[in-house]
């Protein structure tokens, strides 16, 4: 196994990583922007004011993009499996 392979391999695993938690982690940050805006601007500083909004898109991102991401992790899977015994021959 060369180490060519191995940047190969953890490139490829983190541009997967990326591309799977982008969509949740971008939901979650625009949803922490307008509850701290909404916060600043009514004076309520409530912890699960800002806590509840959050889960709610994370899982409501989960349910829409769920397949996509499942999928790509799957192809992924698949390729790392597949190139085995290249790998190791």
């Amino acid at each position: 196994m060369e180490s060519q392979q191995v940047l190969t391999i953890c490139r490829d695993g983190l541009l997967t990583l990326l591309t799977v938690c982008g969509p949740i982690v971008l939901v979650v940050l625009a949803v922490g922007l307008i509850v701290s805006i909404f916060q600043a601007a009514t004076q309520i500083h409530e912890a699960t004011l800002s806590f509840v909004p959050k889960l709610l898109a994370a899982f409501a991102t989960l349910a829409v993009a769920g397949p996509w991401m499942l999928s790509v992790l799957v192809d992924y899977i698949q390729q790392v499996l597949m190139s085995i015994p290249s790998v190791v021959g």
